[in-house]
């Protein structure tokens, strides 16, 4: 017999009872009432909340209807501590300076269809926030489609750069969010479109649509076309990294941006599909052929910092220019340039002029490379940045970027996979086997559809202390493995790296890019005993009317002292008698050397316990063989480490840079090994010393490494006892995340050659 099942019990507060005297269900509206309720207060607690907002956030004055004078701004290095002024700042800031004004009627009309298109297609229909284009921003973002946008309507960009600052908070953004609609209720759209079209940013040191106009084509607003246009806007978001003088990349990406707003205003009906086809057939490539001459012209010499910059004969224009830059990011173009601010920076002009003459005393040939220095001091202070030789001839900041991401780095970041290692326990004095050649199956370190072969060893197994000192490819590309790239790479980030990075094993030979300022801040960690200290180039900013904004660097324990200990003795092995031993200069110090493939890229990244420094040396052009100059193979270890070398020398001749902590042979050799069947080698020299036969360990000086058959035996204890018998070459099994670097060429003939990392790798000493 069937049973009828159950149905779930009504509660009685859903009933009700009709005037027949039936019961009833209660209706769905009935039963939600109090969600419905709830909802309906939340909606008007949160409308009073804005309204409240709306009111307490205050619109500043409008300029027209309450002018300022305008006041000269100085920029001042770091022997001025107090009065800044005309009469011994370095740089000056003024408002004069490569802008001219233009009313609405004067922007033509396919450039404003091009900026609405590439910036706010529904800026005439918003009322200053546009929620449907924050959605379709963050859709294309995710999509990757073209230009990055931020979500952002034109009103809130010209808000934040004519009333606030860069500072990412969310207040800040509530803040913008808030100003953006009252400044629509009292300014007209057009007025808006203009003021934000007159001070905008276009890259080349042009602030406005004019000065962009100039500065890009050489001829007026009024004579542009949908394709000048089309690139201009692409400008907007960020205008570096797409002058085609700046090499293919830059070309590249110039072509890219100019391509993704011709499409947007195809899309918008602003031009025909032929149209846009004829203006992307027009070369972006200088050196192509065209008898109306190219389509970008060469980048003005006017510099935007006056013409007196002190110490620019040493090239401080370059580092002028950065600090003026990030005033623009702090506090906006209007107060950099007519708010009388009294800016103090830390560049000493001292070492400034030692980095300068290191570089140009040994690149002193013609058709030589480009050198780069950073110098950060134990404050986290930039103190010198040699980043090129000319200003007039090129803008392009060679210790930050030079105009795009940084440059391959070598081997010097392999210190950040010792410093993990250390981190995690591992002793400086593990040994794993270094052969001529390892390869790394794809479950172990997956690499794309190639599986990882780096070379360069000496054949035997050797210690971390000796792979470090004559910098080993195949030991630490399993130390690699077994650390993982994420572990590695965020580690990185916090000792100072600001690049981003992929987390790929070959990164650990130097296959991504970093700028030189990235390597001398990640270094600094080290010479400040574990503490990150994010870099700075101002110290105080000083407004007229009394306010006072001081700086100092983010800080952050990263190592612990005895950890910093470990891997500063490792890199000291370098200085005294291994691959950076051109560096030696009669002081406490230790760093390590870095060459890419073909030898295209060249470094040597050192520090004492008060100084960091990072040099790099390579073409600004692009990835071009350094195979002879001079007569020799460029290297880490010969002119970057012979620079870094002369710089030191002269810019530490008046102070004391101290001494490295001490710690006995115990602690800087105690830790587990990274490899049971392997255990530990070699001793440890107690106290400041390093290097010298005591200090190399297996493979050291006095020692042949190819010879090293077996691990020594050591006094500090070890976890699990060595094997007895012979293990294999290849790298232990890892969960190292995928990487895509292809099998690396040969090293040099000692196979102690520095690695060729991802895809086209780096090598060198």
């Amino acid at each position: 017999m069937l049973r009828r099942r159950p149905r779930n019990a009504v509660p009685v507060h859903n009933l009700k009872v009709s005037r027949k005297g039936k019961i009833k269900k209660r209706t769905f509206l009935w039963r939600m009432r109090r969600v419905f309720y709830i909802a309906g207060l939340a909606v008007v607690v949160g409308a009073a909340g804005l309204i409240y907002i709306l009111r307490q956030v205050e619109l500043p004055v409008d300029p027209k209807l309450a002018p300022v004078e305008a006041q000269t701004s100085f920029i001042c290095s770091s022997e001025v501590q107090v009065n800044c002024n005309s009469t011994n700042a370095m740089a000056q800031l003024h408002g004069e300076e490569d802008r001219v004004l233009v009313t609405y009627d004067q922007i033509p009309e396919v450039l404003r269809e091009a900026v609405l298109s590439a910036e706010d297609k529904d800026f005439f229909e918003h009322g200053g926030v546009d929620p449907v284009g924050i959605a379709r921003a963050a859709y294309r973002d995710i999509r990757g489609e073209g230009v990055r946008q931020g979500g952002s309507t034109i009103t809130q960009q010209y808000v934040k750069q004519a009333y606030l600052n860069s500072e990412q908070t969310f207040n800040r953004k509530i803040k913008e969010a808030v100003m953006a609609v009252k400044l629509e209720q009292e300014v007209s759209k057009e007025e808006i479109l203009t003021r934000y079209l007159n001070t905008v940013y276009f890259g080349r040191g042009a602030y406005g649509v004019q000065a962009a106009s100039r500065a890009w084509f050489s001829h007026d607003l009024g004579k542009l076309d949908a394709g000048e246009a089309a690139f201009l806007a692409g400008l907007l978001r960020n205008p570096n990294g797409a002058d085609p003088y700046r090499g293919p990349d830059s070309l590249k990406e110039a072509i890219r941006r100019r391509h993704v707003v011709l499409v947007r205003m195809e899309e918008d009906g602003y031009v025909t599909a032929d149209e846009r086809a004829a203006f992307e057939a027009v070369s972006m490539d200088p050196d192509a052929p065209s008898d109306a001459g190219p389509f970008i012209q060469p980048p003005p010499k006017a510099s935007v910092l006056g013409d007196k910059v002190k110490g620019k004969e040493w090239g401080s224009e370059y580092f002028a220019e950065y600090v003026r830059l990030w005033l623009l990011g702090e506090f906006g173009e209007t107060a950099a340039y007519t708010g009388g601010l009294k800016v103090y920076t830390t560049l000493d002009l001292d070492m400034q002029k030692a980095a300068y003459e290191a570089v140009t005393s040994t690149l002193d040939r013609p058709g030589d490379p480009a050198a780069s220095i950073v110098a950060i001091d134990d404050q986290g202070q930039v103190k010198a940045m040699m980043a090129g030789r000319d200003y007039a001839t090129s803008q392009v900041n060679l210790a930050t970027g030079g105009g795009g991401t940084g440059r391959q780095p070598g081997s010097t970041f392999k210190m950040f996979a010792l410093a993990d290692a250390v981190k995690k326990g591992y002793s400086i004095r593990s040994v794993l086997p270094a052969p001529s050649k390892v390869k790394i199956p794809l479950d172990q370190c997956p690499n794309g559809s190639e599986e990882w072969e780096p070379r360069g060893g000496p054949g035997g197994p050797i210690s971390m202390i000796s792979a470090t000192r004559n910098s080993t490819n195949t030991f630490y590309a399993q130390l690699m493995a077994r650390m993982t790239p994420k572990d590695v790479v965020a580690l990185a980030k916090d000792m100072g790296v600001s690049a981003d990075v992929d987390p790929l094993c070959a990164v650990v030979l130097g296959g991504e890019e970093v700028s030189t300022l990235d390597m001398a801040a990640g270094y600094s960690t080290l010479a400040n005993g574990g503490v990150a200290k994010s870099p700075i180039v101002v110290t105080r900013v000083e407004f007229p009317d009394g306010r006072v904004y001081d700086y100092a660097p983010d800080q952050k324990q990263v190592l612990t002292p005895e950890q910093t200990g470990r891997v500063t003795y490792a890199l000291r092995q370098v200085i005294d008698g291994g691959t950076g031993k051109a560096a030696a200069f009669g002081r406490p110090a230790a760093g390590k050397t870095g060459t890419t493939q073909d030898n295209a890229d060249a470094w040597f990244v050192g520090y004492t316990p008060k100084l960091t420094a990072a040099v790099w040396m390579g073409y600004p052009e692009g990835r071009i063989s350094m195979s002879n100059v001079h007569g020799i193979e460029v290297q880490g270890g010969t002119f970057p480490a012979e620079m870094w070398r002369k710089f030191m020398t002269t810019a530490t001749a008046d102070f004391d840079t101290g001494d490295f902590p001490e710690f006995d042979a115990e602690v800087l050799g105690a830790g587990e090994p990274l490899d049971p069947n392997y255990g530990k080698s070699g001793s440890i020299s107690s106290g400041s010393s390093s290097g010298g036969g005591t200090g190399a360990g297996t493979g050291g000086r006095g020692q042949s490494p190819a010879t090293t058959a077996a691990p020594q035996t050591t006094a500090v204890p070890q976890t699990t006892a060595p094997a007895t018998t012979a293990p294999p070459t290849t790298a232990p099994p890892t969960t190292a995340p995928p990487t895509t670097a292809p099998p690396t060429t040969a090293p040099a003939a000692t196979g102690q050659g520095e690695a060729r990392g991802r895809g086209v790798g780096v090598t060198g000493r």
